[in-house]
């Protein structure tokens, strides 16, 4: 499998500029994922990778050999679309067959490598089946077969299983996993849904109007985000976001997430990565899982009345209003206080986070 890096990709549709300057390196051998809302220039980003989309500016590098120019038939890459466009007509044979009859390969070869790629995907016993006669992960299984069956330098995947219902996304990211780690593949794999990126990646690209973000590993992502953009959108729930001030009191240093809500006082060692006075606007943020409720006696807390609890079978999500602040809360299905009710909660203060006044992570 190859290596494929973009160093200073940027195209523009008109006045619409749909990548931004984007450098990514696709390591070999590895599941990595671009991660976006609708609009961040995911599937562009492929569609140039692959050489059905020219770049206005910046290079494409295939093994350390240039192919910005060349055309995408001669750069020998997979494409999964997010419809899978199979042909009606023909049986999953000759779906998954159609494109090494397009190189002329001999029936022998053309029907090894089928079972193969078939027996990998469980699908065997579906080869003279046509697309009507299967289920929407039959489908897809077929579509990747089509792609892997070529022996690809690179597999482009756009949110493959969007179309799937809840369960079956669930079991087809598992399978996809593991067919990537079984067959040594290297995947760029497009998806706006964090639960997807954070399974599934070695190393996830975080992208927004045209722009990689940060660039990671899932835990790297989700514990050190690099901007309330990052923290917001990975993570269900995402991270709580409050504005703040940083306030000195009787020689301690706080932050203030007011009015009338709560301080936090900093360690030492935090004041100092802060770098910035007193009445500093700043953005407090933690994660659900970090908030506790009725913390050890000792511990630092507030007071706060539980606004809304949603059940949802393993965990409970518990909404928490704070002098007018609204706190989310990801507890266990054990915690389930009354609506209405007066709680404390604490925050695990190793685990608070600080951005600055344009987002960007401080600590």
């Amino acid at each position: 499998m190859a290596e494929v890096r973009l160093e200073g990709i940027s195209k523009r549709f008109g006045r619409v500029q749909a990548v931004k300057d984007l450098s990514i390196e696709v390591e070999s051998g590895r599941f990595t994922i671009l991660l976006g809302p609708t609009g961040a220039g995911k599937t562009t980003t492929l569609r140039i990778t692959a050489g059905l989309e020219s770049p206005d500016e910046g290079e494409i590098y295939l093994d350390g050999r240039r192919i910005t120019d060349l055309p995408p038939q001669r750069r020998d890459m997979a494409f999964v679309f997010q419809n899978l466009a199979l042909y009606p007509r023909y049986t999953v044979f000759d779906n998954i067959a159609s494109p090494l009859r397009v190189r002329g390969m001999s029936r022998g070869e053309i029907e090894a490598r089928v079972k193969r790629v078939a027996d990998i995907l469980h699908i065997s016993h579906l080869l003279d089946r046509k697309p009507a006669q299967l289920s929407g992960g039959e489908k897809q299984r077929v579509a990747l077969g089509r792609a892997m069956v070529r022996e690809p330098n690179l597999f482009l995947l756009d949110e493959p299983i969007s179309a799937l219902d809840a369960k079956l996304r669930e079991e087809m990211r598992t399978e996809l996993k593991r067919l990537q780690g079984d067959f040594g593949a290297t995947f760029l794999y497009a998806t706006p849904d964090q639960a997807e990126a954070m399974s599934m990646a070695d190393r996830i690209a975080v992208i927004n109007k045209g722009e990689i973000i940060q660039i990671g590993t899932p835990e790297q992502i989700y514990n050190s985000p690099a901007n309330t953009f990052v923290a917001d959108f990975v993570g269900s729930p995402g991270m709580n976001l409050l504005p703040c001030e940083v306030k000195s009191v009787e020689g301690g240093i706080y932050l203030d997430v007011g009015p009338s809500a709560f301080m936090i006082p900093l360690s030492p060692e935090r004041t100092k990565s802060i770098g910035c006075s007193a009445g500093a606007s700043l953005t407090f943020g933690v994660r659900p899982e970090d908030i506790l409720i009725d913390p050890a006696s000792g511990e630092e807390s507030i007071v706060g009345r539980v606004y809304l609890v949603e059940t949802l079978g393993g965990y409970n999500i518990i909404e928490v209003k704070v002098g007018g602040k609204l706190l989310t809360v990801k507890a266990e299905s054990s915690v389930e206080p009354l609506i209405g009710q007066e709680i404390r909660i604490g925050f695990k203060s190793e685990k608070i986070h600080l951005f600055d006044e344009n987002g960007g992570i401080i600590f």
